[in-house]
């Protein structure tokens, strides 16, 4: 058993009600009890190659589905549908109403236990310039590195000696976030940040301390928003909320 496998078996059950794979973001709606969840994830490509294989196989029919069909769908090999997979996990996630979420955001959290101490962030994010005056040391790794950052695959010689490591919610996505958490020494502060970052508890049990995601509060503005190609800023704007959830321990 491994940290997906986990995440499927937390999870409540639910009807679907609608898939969108938008341009940037990918959005699942389900019903839990006659009320309506959205769970978002950052819509990601394969290797299209014309008259080849689909990156959805079921496109158009993904509705007749069942939820557990779809949940199962982060444990693929093709890109796109572990998207699906992922929205989907985070809708069933929001319909457990998840407890002790807070309205601080993944920034803040980084430069309060990263002063004076070395910052490991595991993935581009705008707020980069400023941590770095913040925080004793920082680290960035990418796998299309900017100048200043370092590569993806410096995580083995950056990661161990990290006071705090902050890791794009991207890394459970693309299937790197358990091997990131395994680098990750026992005593480091560890944050799981972005829109797709899952509101589980079963995160705390493999590393995580924080978790900073999202919640859907305006369903039907959102998936307008998504399907018309709108980047994080206009969906938030039309409907979504930061939040976190820090482990008890």
């Amino acid at each position: 058993m491994g940290l997906y496998d986990d995440l499927i078996l937390d999870l409540p059950d639910g009807i679907l009600s609608n898939i969108l794979v938008g341009i940037h973001w990918t959005a699942v709606v389900v019903e839990v009890e006659g009320n309506r969840f959205c769970g978002l994830a950052s819509t990601q490509y394969g290797v299209h190659v014309h008259g080849g294989e689909p990156s959805v196989p079921n496109a158009g029919r993904l509705t007749q589905l069942q939820v557990r069909d779809l949940v199962k769908m982060i444990l693929s090999d093709k890109p796109t549908l572990v998207s699906i997979g992922m929205a989907t996990i985070n809708a069933l996630l929001l319909s457990g109403q998840p407890q002790n979420l807070e309205t601080k955001d993944a920034e803040s959290a980084i430069i309060e236990r990263g002063a004076e101490k070395r910052v490991a962030l595991v993935g581009h994010f705008p707020f980069i310039t400023r941590l770095k005056t913040l925080v004793g040391h920082l680290d960035v790794l990418e796998l299309e590195p900017q100048p200043g950052e370092l590569a993806a695959d410096a995580a083995p010689q950056v990661l161990p000696k990290a006071d705090v490591v902050a890791i794009t919610s991207m890394a459970l996505v693309n299937h790197t976030l358990e091997n990131l958490l395994n680098l990750c020494p026992p005593e480091a502060f560890v944050i799981i940040l972005g829109p797709s970052t899952p509101l589980s508890r079963v995160m705390f049990n493999y590393g995580a301390d924080l978790l900073a995601g999202s919640v859907v509060y305006g369903i039907d503005p959102v998936l307008q928003t998504i399907a018309q190609g709108g980047d994080f800023p206009q969906i938030r704007r039309a409907g979504v909320r930061l939040v976190s959830m820090q482990s008890a321990d």
